[in-house]
């Protein structure tokens, strides 16, 4: 038996040995990521405006200032490009390492910006800068933090393990709310400086962590065996453009419906007064704090059932969910508006991004891996930043209706999608995983 053979035959039952370190920094890194965009959305609407764009009146300061946080949606399919680019090329651990330490000190410096009042037209034009810079690094941070994750775990567990850096996403969700709600009584410039500035404790335990792992080992193999393509960003989207479309199809349902559910509907409930904002957010907060363990979970059952399965029940319910989740809110209910949260937060979302990490890995090539995921995942990220708006539009001309039309939009894409998306782990990989597993003992 070669040593080759035995030691794919012990990456594949155990995985490595830094594989829980890599997941655990991994979700440091999405977490990071949906922490900013909560954080963001929220200074936008209720600081940024009169802090960064003062001459505007107060409709064209708010535009204005949720202007700037379109532009890190427009950067990131640049972001996926360039970090999944030099993935393939060069690993994945310089790119896990740089994007993190490059995503950390924009959002950190975000916390530090002079305003307006301060230097003039100079702090517009610093924080369009840094949403540029924070727009490609989150770009480049999901894949190689997913692949680093997929390829260090054993490959039966391959869709737990890639469940806990999508964790990030509720868990972003939580700690952003929490450190809103901490801050907004404050009635100063603290009240938006501070979650920017907090994000430093995660920034530096994600970096210190990620310094310590090793590179993922199916990159090595593939360098090894001289498999690096030279151009692989030019190689994937000329042999597997039709996977990235459906790439983005499928992650369009997961995006498009969160969207929906985080930043619309709380407009909705709070706007029309069926409840106090106070039981929106603790609804979000309670829906979020499960999706941390649901994910994860959901990944895991994927390694049971299958990927495409889990996805396909996952759009289905969102369909059906459409119209019952306003009719449940408009009940002005507060158990049942917090209940809407529940079920399309941690349940419906969760079980779409639990199952992502591990099967948008699978599709492609190892040597393309990161680009290809990339590209589908971050094209989706910036066309699902104007799902809230066409909510919006939607609802001004026919009500809360129009917005579960978009809902069932989204999900009918991913449902579409997902019907021609090929299935990657079943019984037939579950056994050659078996036999190669019982050739290396």
């Amino acid at each position: 038996m070669s040593a080759l053979m035995q030691s794919k035959a012990q990456q594949a039952e155990h995985g490595s040995p830094d594989k829980k370190k890599v997941a655990i920094g991994s979700a440091v890194g999405t977490t990071i990521e949906n922490y900013d965009f909560l954080a963001y959305g929220t200074a936008a609407a209720l600081y940024f405006g009169t802090a960064f764009f003062p001459g505007s009146d107060p409709l064209s300061a708010t535009l204005l200032a949720f202007a700037t946080l379109a532009v890190g949606f427009a950067m990131r399919p640049l972001g996926g490009l360039i970090g999944g680019y030099l993935g393939d090329k060069y690993g994945r651990k310089p790119v896990l390492v740089g994007a993190l330490l490059v995503m950390g000190a924009s959002t950190f410096m975000i916390g530090l910006l002079p305003t307006y009042e301060q230097v003039g037209v100079l702090a517009p034009i610093l924080l369009v800068c840094i949403r540029v810079v924070q727009g490609l690094a989150f770009g480049a941070e999901w894949g190689g933090a997913i692949m680093m994750t997929f390829e260090h775990a054993p490959w039966r567990k391959r869709g737990e393990y890639t469940g806990i850096p999508q964790a990030g996403v509720p868990l972003g969700l939580l700690l952003a709310n929490l450190v809103f709600l901490a801050t907004t009584g404050w009635n100063n410039e603290w009240s938006w400086r501070v979650p920017f500035l907090a994000s430093s404790l995660l920034i530096i335990a994600g970096i210190i962590i990620r310094l310590k792992v090793s590179e993922s080992p199916e990159f090595e193999e593939t360098k090894a065996r001289g498999e690096l393509v030279k151009n692989p960003l030019l190689t994937v989207i000329k042999d597997d453009w039709r996977t990235i479309l459906r790439v983005i199809g499928l992650r369009l349902a997961e995006s498009g419906g969160f969207y929906i559910i985080v930043t619309y509907l709380l407009s909705y409930i709070t706007s029309n007064k069926i409840v106090d904002r106070q039981t929106g957010l603790t609804g979000l907060v309670l829906a979020a704090a499960i999706g941390v363990v649901a994910t994860i979970l959901w990944g895991r059952l994927t390694d049971r059932i299958g990927r495409r399965k889990l996805y396909l029940i996952g759009c289905t319910g969102m369909i059906l969910f459409a119209f019952p989740m306003f009719l449940m809110v408009n009940t002005a209910v507060p158990f049942l508006v917090v209940l809407v949260y529940i079920i399309g937060l941690p349940i419906l979302h969760d079980m779409l991004a639990g199952s992502q990490g591990a099967w948008f890995s699978e599709l492609f090539n190892a040597n393309t891996r990161t680009s290809g995921a990339s590209i589908g995942y971050q094209f989706s990220a910036a066309l699902s930043g104007f799902i809230p708006l066409i909510a919006a539009a939607t609802a001004a001309a026919f009500g809360w209706t129009g917005v579960s039309i978009v809902y069932i939009g989204c999900a009918a894409i991913g449902l579409i999608a997902a019907i021609a998306t090929r299935e990657t782990w079943g019984p037939r990989q579950r056994q050659e995983v078996d036999q190669l597993v019982a050739s290396g003992k």
